[in-house]
């Protein structure tokens, strides 16, 4: 697994945890939620300057957000499920 993988499990976990979508999050962050999509299945970069204002805004620190979890790796999948669903 590769650290842009690492990250987007982790920002999907974490954006899930605080309860809120792809799109309202990424809006209030000025982000185009399909590129944020992209960044949560781990098929683009983010910039260490995003990765931590994104960190900030999840009340996290950046290690949690870069560090591999995986707990993380098997809530995703759940997670998965259940946004499938309500979109």
């Amino acid at each position: 697994m590769n650290l842009k993988e690492v990250v987007g499990i982790n920002l999907k976990y974490y954006r899930y945890q605080s309860g809120l979508s792809q799109e309202k999050f990424y809006t209030n962050l000025e982000l185009n939620p399909k590129y944020m999509a992209c960044i949560e299945r781990g098929e683009e970069n983010l910039t260490i300057d995003y990765i931590e204002e994104i960190a900030k805004k999840l009340n996290i620190s950046t290690y949690e957000l870069v560090t591999y979890n995986e707990n993380h790796l098997i809530l995703k999948k759940r997670i998965d499920e259940k946004e499938k669903i309500n979109n």
